[in-house]
């Protein structure tokens, strides 16, 4: 069978399992969320890589003599229902590459990136997002057990903090505009100085 090498090689309306993502030679990036092939935005633009390098750095130092890992993309995710166990590769339906993640447990640490929900995510928008983008992976963090998400508006400067709550629903935490100190909920000791944050 010849190797996939395009995404005109896909079925747009086919389902498909991590098993064959990993067999894919793509020169675009691409996630998929629940089977469905998620094409990503190209090369993000200069203010997304500064606003994610300099959380990269900040959560780098804060994280260096501490058992929590900080892993920046292109990192393979791989998420499940965590309400099911863990599947097969051929199982598995869905595989992201957040901005940022934070993962506290070394076990789903894998040669190809996370195996399992990360505690953290940072998804810094670019303008290319779609609101359905923005929906799909809400919900797939929300189901998958991802502790606490952050979608990081680069134009409009702020932050949206959402937590897990009891029920496994996400609660809007926190709305930081970009001249305050953002506090993550998992980690209350760590200040995020938003001004350093967005600044080019």
């Amino acid at each position: 069978m010849a190797p996939i090498t395009q995404l005109s090689q896909l079925d747009p309306n086919g389902t498909y399992s991590y098993a064959d993502y990993l067999t894919w030679q793509l020169e675009e990036s691409v996630e998929l969320i629940k089977g469905k092939i998620m094409a990503m935005s190209p090369a993000p633009n200069r203010k997304h890589q500064s606003i994610s390098g300099n959380l990269f750095l900040h959560l780098g130092n804060y994280f260096k003599r501490k058992p929590c890992g900080v892993f920046a993309a292109p990192f393979d995710v791989k998420l499940y229902d965590r309400r099911k166990s863990l599947l097969t590769n051929r199982e598995a339906f869905s595989v992201v590459q957040p901005d940022l993640c934070l993962i506290c447990d070394k076990n789903k640490l894998t040669e190809q990136g996370c195996d399992g929900a990360p505690d953290w995510i940072i998804e810094v928008l670019s303008p290319g997002n779609s609101r359905k983008e923005v929906r799909l992976k809400y919900d797939l963090y929300e189901e998958s057990g991802v502790s606490e998400y952050w979608l990081v508006f680069p134009y409009e400067q702020i932050v949206q903090q959402f937590v897990l709550d009891e029920q496994g629903k996400y609660q809007l935490r926190g709305l930081y505009p970009g001249n305050e100190v953002a506090i993550p909920h998992l980690f209350p000791d760590l200040q995020i100085d938003l001004n350093d944050v967005f600044a080019e």
